[in-house]
C-alpha cells in the first residue's frame, strides 16, 4: 500500500509499461484522442491484467484514482 499519492511513473510501472518520461509521452501520443464516451479501463490497448487493475482501482476508489483520471484526461485531450 502506498503512503504517498502514486505518480504517473508508478502507474506505468504497475501496468507493466516502460515508465520513463519519454515512454509515457510516447504512449499518450500513440493512444491520444480516445473516444470521449469510452472509459479508460475499456480502451482496446490494455491487456486483461491491465484492464482488471484499472477497473479494480476505479471500483475501490483506490489511491490510484487521481493518477488514472489524469492519464484518462491526457488520452482524451484534443
Amino acid at each position: 500500500m502506498y503512503t504517498e499519492q502514486p505518480t504517473m511513473e508508478d502507474l506505468f510501472q504497475q501496468l507493466g509499461l516502460d515508465s520513463d518520461e519519454k515512454s509515457i509521452n510516447e504512449f499518450i501520443q500513440k493512444h491520444h484522442g480516445m473516444n470521449d464516451s469510452r472509459h479508460i479501463e475499456r480502451a482496446p490497448f490494455w491487456n486483461d491484467s491491465q484492464r482488471a487493475f484499472l477497473q479494480q482501482a476505479l471500483d475501490e476508489d483506490a489511491e490510484w484514482v487521481m493518477i488514472i483520471d489524469d492519464l484518462n484526461a491526457q488520452l482524451h485531450h484534443e
